[in-house]
């Protein structure tokens, strides 16, 4: 029986389709029944069609098929019911069917659902790869929730007008590019809209990587992107991701060079003309670098955007372009704003701290190239700074961001170090300045210059570690003292605390105490006041006693009390026994409390009929009991 959500349809499976469904779930060689459990055969009667009329109800699909198993319990498969969600183009079909069912039922469905002939329907979306239309669900092994698509090769696309349509929703989608620049090993989660260009992502990722736009290699694109005028929800893009490299394209001047001298590359470009320059990297060379020559003019990427709104962006591209000019070896320089880096530097506890060195950069010094390349990026001036410094930079090569670097500098060491900042000149920068963090302010230990060489740069970090060092012993100092009495005040505070803790607790103990005292006292008076009032009722309801000379018989019963007094008093011998239980319990002794016993012969006088009359239960003429309570 097969199923389609929203509607149910009851189909009479043909003969062969249930032999077919039969053969994939339980398969069969000579009659050997293979078992799905550990590989273990079972001798068990071949299956014979023939050897069921036509006539004959067809079984259900867990149990067309029940060999008898020697030694071993009969096992009842029960059917499997498998969810498909098929795709095609805009419509979407739920089919819910047992896994004893074949390919080509599917198709049938499909048929009945979508008006598509089975024989020009593709159904696509299969784990194991195509499958033919005989073959059993059972034999594929789908998890219970499965998703397919429709493909109809030999049939007309739909009317332009739902093209433009489909088209329209893909302009207003958004793509995500997942872009891995092949040299560095960096990937980039860019989003674009449907409208964008392919020739506005070339251009964006040139502002990434410095790679230039006809020096782009590519891969992944679609083989419909032939265009780069052309937007991507035209493009074949994948939605809503789809992953692309790019790379530097090697040109043939830069494959000569790596096998002749370098003197020889640098006569023949001083004999180049002016034009020549304008595309140097066709001859090998990096934009903003000739042959070894630092040139900012050449440049097409800045170290640092010019008004950057957000210092944290400003240098992820900072870092990003470092690493393009000189090498992956280089300082970890901290992401973020001057104000973060303080407080990763010196807010912390005294034995986290460390020295904030502040990188500051400038393109237009003839010593910036020498410096990063040879000093900054040395092994052991990386790893020195690494260990012990948090590291910022900033570049002033542009005025905008001098200026904004100025002001930070004058809010947070003062207009002195300002000043001096903006004194030097070019060709004295870059510059290294070590801070170190005081109480009150921040404190600028030293300030090197490029001019300067590894060991010497080496010989002042270390000397600037030496005197926080020092400075940093006596915060730690400060700082044991501080948390010790910190903690004695805490101690203190919460052994006041768990006193008046205690005391409250011992003060509500008590009023719960005397709360309690006061309800059991108020239930013992209003039972000892109800029992009053029921002793009082029996009583005044209690038949006059009647005398010793009396027409009738009269029963004289004496009754001793647990404390040893004794009651007495005169029953007519007619009087039921339920009067006397009435006597007793108005003296303060309930019956349901105390049970009457009865001497010789000892009996309880309380499990008695208490309708029957004193003479009938031979209380008559004189008898003495006794009251004892009830456990």
């Amino acid at each position: 029986m097969m199923f389609l959500k929203g509607k149910f349809q009851l189909q009479q499976l043909p003969a062969h389709y249930l032999q077919a469904a039969i053969n994939g779930v339980i398969p069969q060689e000579n009659g050997i029944l293979q078992s799905d459990y550990g590989g273990e055969t079972i001798q068990g009667p071949a299956f014979d069609p023939t050897s069921h009329p036509a006539s004959a109800p067809a079984p259900s699909s867990s149990s067309a098929f029940r060999p008898v198993m020697p030694s071993r319990q009969i096992v009842e498969r029960q059917p499997r019911m498998l969810d498909f969600r098929v795709e095609y183009r805009d419509r979407n079909v739920d089919v819910v069917l047992e896994d004893s069912c074949t390919v080509g039922e599917i198709k049938q469905i499909l048929e009945n659902e979508l008006q598509i002939p089975v024989s020009k329907m593709l159904l696509k979306g299969w784990k194991t790869g195509d499958v033919e239309d005989s073959t059993v669900l059972k034999s594929l092994h789908l998890p219970k929730n499965n998703s397919l698509y429709v493909l109809t090769p030999d049939l007309p696309p739909p009317s332009s007008s739902s093209h433009a349509g489909a088209l329209q929703e893909s302009l207003n989608q958004n793509f995500m590019l997942i872009i891995t620049h092949r040299e560095v090993q960096r990937e980039y989660n860019l989003n674009f809209s449907g409208s964008s260009t392919i020739q506005e992502v070339k251009r964006n990722v040139y502002d990434l990587t410095s790679i230039p736009v006809r020096h782009q290699l590519w891969e992944g694109w679609p083989a419909s992107a032939t265009d780069d005028s052309m937007c991507l929800a035209e493009s074949g893009l994948s939605y809503p991701c789809h992953r692309l490299t790019v790379g530097r394209r090697s040109s043939p001047a830069q494959t000569r060079e790596q096998s002749e001298e370098q003197s020889t590359d640098v006569h023949m470009v001083s004999d180049s003309d002016g034009d020549d320059f304008e595309d140097a990297s066709e001859f090998g060379v990096d934009d903003g670098e000739v042959f070894g020559m630092a040139s900012s003019a050449l440049r097409k990427s800045p170290m640092m955007p010019e008004n950057a709104e957000n210092e944290g962006d400003a240098l992820l591209q900072f870092t990003a372009e470092f690493s393009s000019r000189y090498g992956d070896c280089h300082p970890v320089f901290f992401i973020g704003s001057l104000e973060a880096a303080f407080q990763e530097a010196f807010y912390v506890k005294a034995r986290d701290r460390k020295l904030l060195a502040i990188y500051l950069h400038h393109d237009e010094s003839v010593l910036t190239n020498v410096f990063c390349s040879q000093m900054l990026c040395a092994e052991s001036i990386v790893s020195y700074l690494s260990q012990n410094f948090i590291t910022w930079a900033w570049d002033l090569t542009k005025d905008a961001n001098r200026a904004r670097f100025l002001t930070m500098c004058n809010r947070h060491f003062g207009s002195v170090v300002a000043q001096t900042i903006r004194t030097q000149k070019t060709d004295q920068f870059p510059l290294f300045l070590i801070i170190m963090g005081k109480r009150s302010s921040n404190e600028v230990l030293n300030v090197i210059q490029g001019n300067t060489t590894v060991d010497e740069l080496m010989m002042r970090l270390m000397a600037a570690m030496e005197i926080f060092t020092a400075q940093q012993q006596e915060d730690i100092k400060d700082e044991d003292e501080r948390e010790a009495r910190e903690n004695v005040k805490r101690e203190q505070d919460e052994a006041y605390r768990l006193s008046l803790e205690a005391d409250r607790a011992k003060r509500e103990a008590h009023e719960r105490e005397m709360a309690e005292q006061f309800r059991l006292e108020q239930i013992r008076k209003e039972q000892e006041e109800e029992r009053e009032a029921i002793r009082l009722s029996l009583e005044q309801a209690l038949p006059p006693e009647p005398k010793e000379e009396n027409a009738e018989p009269v029963s004289k019963l004496r009754i001793r009390t647990p404390s040893g007094e004794f009651l007495e008093r005169r029953f007519l011998a007619s009087n039921k026994l339920q009067i006397v239980f009435d006597f007793v319990a108005s003296k303060g002794f309930p019956w349901d409390e105390f049970k009457l016993l009865s001497t010789f012969p000892r009996r309880d006088v309380t499990q008695l009929d208490p309708n029957k009359s004193l003479l009938e239960v031979k209380l008559f003429p004189q008898e003495t009991l006794f009251l004892e309570a009830k456990e």
